[in-house]
Parts: C-alpha cells; sequence; structure tokens
C-alpha cells in the first residue's frame, strides 16, 4: 500500500514531469485553431483515489473516461496534453472529429458554470433522452 507522503510525491513528480505542455491540437486542415470543435477533459467528481475523469465533446458525445487517483493525473490520462495517450487520439478523438479538434481542460475550480461544459452535458442529456424515447416507442413495419 502507498502511503499519503508517496502518493503526493508522485503527483508532484507527474506535474513536474509535464508542466509546460499545451492542450493537444488534432489540425489536419491547417484551420484556425478557435474554430475547431473541442472536446473538454473535467474532473465528475468521486472520492479521495477514485476520481471519475471524463472527456466529452462539445456536441455531447462522452469519448472516454478514466479512474484516477487525483485530478492532476487527468489532463495526461485523457490525453488533454500534447504528446499524451495517442491511443485516446486515434481510437475515440480523431474518429469522432476527423477534420480536427482542440483539447479542453477544466479544472474543478472552472467547472461550475462553464459554457463549453454546461453545454457539451445539455446535449449529451438531450441525446440520452432522444435514444430512450427511440428505444421505448413500438417499431414501425
Amino acid at each position: 500500500m502507498t502511503t499519503q507522503a508517496a502518493e503526493r510525491l508522485y503527483l508532484a513528480q507527474h506535474l513536474y514531469e509535464h508542466e509546460g505542455k499545451g492542450w493537444a491540437i488534432f489540425n489536419p486542415h491547417g484551420k484556425p485553431v478557435q474554430e475547431l470543435p473541442a472536446i473538454y477533459g473535467f474532473n465528475n467528481g468521486g472520492s479521495p483515489g477514485w476520481y471519475s475523469a471524463v472527456a466529452i465533446a462539445e456536441d455531447g458525445a462522452c469519448l472516454g473516461g478514466h479512474l484516477c487517483s487525483a485530478e492532476g493525473y487527468m489532463p495526461h490520462d485523457l490525453g488533454i496534453l500534447e504528446g499524451t495517450r495517442l491511443d485516446r487520439h486515434e481510437d475515440a478523438y480523431q474518429k469522432h472529429y476527423p477534420d480536427g479538434y482542440r483539447m479542453v481542460w477544466v479544472s474543478s475550480e472552472e467547472l461550475k458554470g462553464h459554457s463549453g461544459i454546461d453545454e457539451a452535458c445539455r446535449l449529451n442529456q438531450l441525446a440520452a433522452e432522444k435514444q430512450k424515447a427511440a428505444d421505448a416507442s413500438p417499431e414501425k413495419p
């Protein structure tokens, strides 16, 4: 079992290793970066040592998640930072937005009232409600 002192040290080392990295951008057509759709990463809560990291597209599609022991690991584990988790980019993010996207990290302190996250969650809920209604309706001949 890891001690609390060791946990703090590992996190500090991790943060130091990734300090100064920018957010990842996939821009195969050279568009202005701000015109690219966003994929937001954020801490969706949990309890100490068991926090839920989520990657959600601005159109509401949930593109991934990860269980993290601390919020400081989330930008790396979701592939928000440049050069991290290329598997997530190839397997999910680039398939969802093949014409490009920009990654955006939203910390817990910035989360409440964040317009991009709020809209993505609203669209996610709307899609879930539409799917539920479609699943409940009788099949048409």
